[in-house]
């Protein structure tokens, strides 16, 4: 009978440690749970770049967009405030190593840079790269073969970077895709690759720059949102994004920005 009950006692030990390890919390490489590291210090900082409609500022001086009304319903989960910070783009893997951002979340395309330097969410949005210019040029411009004499103007460290320097277009970078643009409506720069939701928010008919067009798509891609490499921030985030689009509120956020028709399905 012994015998039994210590074998009844050594089993019950041993379910009790496999089911505490199913339900540990993955760690950061400093050993600490990031959403508890949030939600102790008390506010959830979001790395973004001015990027209409996913990360903006409204008239008052706010930041709005797709990417910020999200980043505000997950920082209300977690019962914290939200801080934005706008980085450079190019550091954005830096920058959430040494906490300056807790996460970094605007429009950013899943590739091998992100895939390997970040913990990353699920995709929740497709997106392509696309070539602008000014409309009285676009007719001479049809194919990626007879664009490489222009002068492009990209923002560092982004996708719209990477898949010009893939076709071998000559690029000046900057610091922000809306800087690239305004290069573009001045005539600095020929044209400039983006994103396509910018494309579709920023240029054409009553929009800041009606004589831009969109004349090429260049890639497809998807996006994600990028927390510190081991981070559990990022299944957090994907479990709110979940019960947002469950309940509708994804949806409604993304319809009033214009970026329904590009909503990954979560179902």
């Amino acid at each position: 009978m012994a015998a039994k009950k210590w074998m009844a006692l050594f089993l019950a030990l041993t379910a009790a440690v496999g089911f505490a390890g199913c339900n540990k919390q993955p760690a950061t490489s400093d050993g600490q749970s990031d959403v508890a590291y949030i939600q102790d210090k008390g506010k959830l900082v979001v790395g973004i770049t001015d990027f209409k409609p996913m990360d903006y500022k409204d008239e008052a001086g706010e930041w709005i967009g797709f990417d910020a009304d999200l980043a505000k319903q997950v920082a209300e989960k977690l019962e914290v405030p939200v801080e934005f910070i706008e980085i450079d783009w190019g550091n954005k893997i830096m920058e959430l190593e040494n906490k300056s951002v807790d996460v970094v979340w605007n429009g950013m395309t899943l590739n091998d840079e992100t895939r390997n330097g970040m913990t990353v969410t699920e995709a929740y949005c497709k997106n392509s790269q696309v070539v602008v210019m000014n409309a009285d040029k676009a007719a001479d411009y049809t194919d990626a073969e007879s664009m490489k004499d222009l002068l492009f103007v990209v923002e560092a460290g982004s996708a719209g970077e990477e898949v010009a320097t893939a076709e071998g277009f000559q690029c000046n970078s900057v610091e922000t895709q809306a800087a690239a643009l305004m290069e573009v409506a001045a005539g600095t720069s020929d044209a400039c690759v983006i994103d396509l939701l910018m494309a579709g928010a920023m240029i054409g008919e009553g929009t800041d720059y009606p004589d831009l067009v969109n004349v090429l798509s260049l890639s497809d891609e998807e996006y994600g949102i990028g927390c510190r490499k081991g981070s559990d921030l990022a299944a957090y985030i994907d479990g709110v994004l979940d019960e947002l689009y469950a309940d509708g509120t994804l949806m409604e956020l993304a319809e009033q920005y214009g970026v329904q028709k590009v909503v990954l399905d979560r179902e």
